[in-house]
């Protein structure tokens, strides 16, 4: 019973330290004192110790079972999260001003849009892909609570984000923004940024599998 308390109270801890820096009156202060820069890192950094804690307090809680690990799991799971990474090396710092996480928004060129034409939300799309495919190899409530909240909150950032973006932008340019970059779509050869991209998440892959083992304890690979 204290493993479920301890894991709802990391659980809702989470949320608050995910969503109370973000809401627009404590954001503008911690800009004003951080910069805008200084607020996306320290973001970062907190998101990435809550969600280790949260992880930690997860593997803490009592075991049970809701499914068995099934033949073809892994070999899914191994490419899911190599696409996930590739998604989110290929998509991270780039101009993208129907999403978060953009840079350089005032760069954009629809018809270049690269990724964001086939991904309106790359961040968030590789966010929930890696959490389905860890609620799906890993069976049991404690897990399956994690990542499929996680994997949620993940999709309907899709809506919330689309909501908030065209109140900036105004529905009608973001409609008429959408439909140029949806014009981009074309299938051509990679050009050398994205290759470039696309090897560092490769690389990110490889890390991430060594040290898997090493942060929660059990290989990607057996």
């Amino acid at each position: 019973m204290t493993s479920w308390l301890a894991f709802a109270c990391v659980f809702a801890l989470f949320f608050v330290t995910h969503s109370v820096p973000v809401r627009p009156p404590v954001k503008r202060r911690l800009v004003a004192h951080l910069g805008p820069r200084g607020f996306t890192l320290a973001y970062a950094l907190l998101s990435l110790v809550m969600l280790a804690l949260l992880i930690w307090a997860t593997q803490r809680a009592p075991f049970v079972s809701l499914w068995a690990e099934a033949p073809w799991h892994r070999p899914v799971i191994w490419l899911g999260m190599f696409a996930a990474c590739v998604i989110f090396a290929v998509a991270i710092g780039r101009p993208n001003p129907f999403s978060f996480g953009g840079s350089n928004n005032d760069a954009f060129d629809p018809s270049a849009p690269g990724v964001v034409a086939y991904l309106r939300h790359p961040l968030l799309s590789a966010m929930a892909l890696w959490a389905i495919l860890h609620m799906v190899m890993n069976g049991d409530l404690a897990h399956v609570l994690l990542f499929g909240t996680l994997a949620f909150f993940a999709i309907m950032g899709h809506r919330i984000v689309d909501k908030r973006k065209k109140r900036v932008l105004g529905p009608e340019n973001w409609a008429q923004l959408w439909a140029k970059t949806r014009k981009g779509r074309r299938l051509s050869l990679p050009s050398r940024g994205f290759i470039i991209r696309a090897c560092i998440g490769g690389g990110v892959y490889i890390l991430l599998v060594v040290l898997h083992p090493i942060v929660i304890g059990l290989p990607v690979f057996l």
